[in-house]
């Protein structure tokens, strides 16, 4: 007896329909028929539509329908279709190749648009606004150089990276900006205590000297008054 395994099938167009839908459409273009095999087309795709009932109604839906029975019959089926018929060519279409950006960043810790502002610049000529602006960038680096080294760095560093980015084009104020100081504030970090710690207890511990605290007044009455098992 002869198994018939799927491995010895010819490889489907489309799994997701099944190899019975296959065969129906193979059964299609033998019939000689064209109005029989109109009518057979119609009846598949009816079939192909109870697959997915919810969203059989839609005309979008409808038109994928007649996509996929061209090619699962290989673009071979001569049928009156109610679309376009879709061709090889346009469904084997390569993407676009996208173009990525090439561009290098000197200072990674800063970021790109550091370096591109103060490249900028060089194309302003009042020496106020570029002083401002050389100004919050400086404050910005030290940020930026914080949250990437955890330490702030020292103002000669500062000065020296924008003379480095900016290549010596713009005027700087270097009296100024060695004297910068961060507004970056620091997230406050409980730091251990040195020297021996006291012992703290733990909730059953707790729990057992107050036990032991109230049985200790047990035997005294409020307000100072006399002790239960005294004499008196």
């Amino acid at each position: 007896m002869k198994k018939n395994y799927n491995y010895t099938r010819r490889k489907l167009y489309l799994p997701e329909y099944g190899r019975h839908i296959q065969e129906m459409i193979d059964s299609l273009m033998q019939i000689e028929d064209r109005h029989e095999r109109n009518r057979q087309a119609r009846a598949v795709i009816a079939v192909m539509g109870n697959l997915n009932p919810l969203l059989r109604d839609t005309a979008d839906f409808t038109h994928k329908l007649w996509d996929h029975l061209f090619i699962m019959s290989d673009f071979q089926l001569d049928v009156d279709s109610p679309y376009p018929r879709p061709s090889r060519e346009e469904l084997t279409v390569s993407p676009r190749h996208m173009a990525y950006t090439q561009s290098r960043i000197t200072y990674k810790h800063y970021g790109k648009y550091v370096e591109r502002m103060i490249g900028s610049l060089t194309a302003v000529h009042d020496p106020r606004a570029v002083a401002s602006t050389v100004d919050n960038l400086a404050r910005y680096m030290r940020t930026k150089s914080y949250e990437y080294n955890q330490e702030h760095p020292n103002n000669e560093v500062i000065v020296r990276d924008i003379k480095r980015m900016s290549g010596g084009n713009i005027q700087i104020d270097e009296e100024a900006l060695n004297n910068l100081r961060s507004d970056y504030k620091q997230p406050f970090s409980a730091r251990p205590q040195k020297g021996p710690q006291p012992h703290r207890q733990s909730h059953g511990q707790q729990r057992q000297q107050k036990n032991r605290n109230q049985q200790a007044h047990r035997g005294f009455v409020k307000n100072n008054g006399a002790h239960r098992n005294s004499s008196k």
